[in-house]
């Protein structure tokens, strides 16, 4: 019997291996499809706060969203939350601390909107409006600050305001323009610079300016272009790399993936995304960069693919070494002493 319960020991320990080698490396450089997002749409924004990533607003082509829905990547799970007060498409969202800020958009009319969601307590509060009313416009967060940069008032015309909102005293404060006018584009952060990519104008509908911010300096520097111009596109950072995605160009949505490493101002190509996305959004999770609402003329708009990059922050890797080797000695324990015959 005591055979029996060593090669029974020795299954589960093959079966733990495998699941654990499923969790950390099976998808590396791949794109894996996840649960849907409840609520078809596009041109949302989405925003990340602690390891769980939130969808909010949008439109469907014929109705504005006010919804709110929360994606926890570790159970692949949505569950709604409490509807944003206001209803909006072509807005941008930026997290800080356990708080998201939800700022601008359209609903017929461009607007100034800003509204907090306190993601604990899952209340939304009204804040001070943004002096520029505009959509299509994006929001980074560096040393606590949010900067709303760009957007549009489409068809007629792309904004390059700056603006940059205090959350603790609820101000806003107006800073260097953009070099480029344009809206529907994608901003991410790297060593505490913001990074302008990609836009429309009605001038130059498929942008490729990349466009660096200094919030320090309050300085714009132009940087490579990227490889293809486009608007509608997401992008998100990991470990110092922006990956960009998606998007609409000269002839139809984008299945693209271009990567920019500031280091080297340099792009290289990386896997297409399995559906071509207008209006998705990007959010990233330990080193896995979530696509969702891609699609073509909102067909497809509640899906939601999974890129593992490989890399995994240090932090939450140590945390998770722990917590499976202390579920894993609890399993041990438990089988080791039912199986003393």
């Amino acid at each position: 019997m005591k055979r029996i319960a060593v090669y029974f020991l020795s299954g589960l320990t093959f079966l733990f291996s495998l699941w654990l080698t499923q969790i950390c490396f099976a998808q590396e450089g791949k794109w894996t499809k996840k649960a849907d997002m409840p609520t078809a749409r596009v041109y949302f924004a989405t925003s990340v706060v602690n390891g769980k990533i939130y969808a909010i607003g949008g439109w469907n082509g014929k109705v504005f969203f006010s919804s709110v829905e929360e994606y926890n990547p570790m159970t692949n799970i949505w569950v709604n939350k409490s509807s944003m007060p206001k209803q909006r498409v072509e807005l941008s969202a930026s997290s800080l601390n356990e708080n998201i800020y939800v700022i601008g958009g359209s609903d017929f009319g461009i607007l100034s909107t800003v509204e907090k969601y306190d993601t604990v307590k899952d209340k939304w509060i009204k804040k001070m409006d943004m002096p520029t009313a505009r959509s299509g416009l994006s929001t980074s967060v560096v040393n606590g600050k949010i900067y709303a940069i760009g957007g549009a008032n489409f068809p007629i015309a792309a904004f390059s305001n700056v603006e940059e909102y205090d959350p603790t005293n609820d101000e806003w404060t107006k800073k260097s323009n953009m070099p480029t006018a344009r809206g529907y584009f994608s901003t991410s952060v790297v060593n505490g610079k913001i990074y302008a990519i990609g836009g429309w104008a009605p001038d130059k509908p498929y942008c490729s300016s990349v466009e660096e911010y200094n919030p320090v300096t309050d300085k714009w520097t132009k940087k490579s272009l990227m490889p293809t111009g486009r608007y509608g596109l997401s992008t998100g950072t990991v470990n110092g790399k922006l990956y960009a995605i998606g998007g609409r160009s000269v002839n139809d949505v984008l299945t693209a993936v271009e990567v920019y490493d500031p280091l080297t101002d340099k792009w290289k190509k990386e896997e297409d995304i399995p559906i071509g996305g207008e209006g998705l959004s990007v959010a990233v999770v330990n080193g896995r960069i979530y696509t969702i609402g891609c699609g073509l003329f909102l067909q497809d708009t509640f899906i939601v693919e999974e890129y593992d990059t490989g890399y995994r922050d240090s932090g939450q890797s140590i945390k998770v070494k722990l917590k499976l080797a202390t579920q894993w000695g609890g399993i041990k324990g438990k089988h080791s002493i039912q199986l003393q015959f």
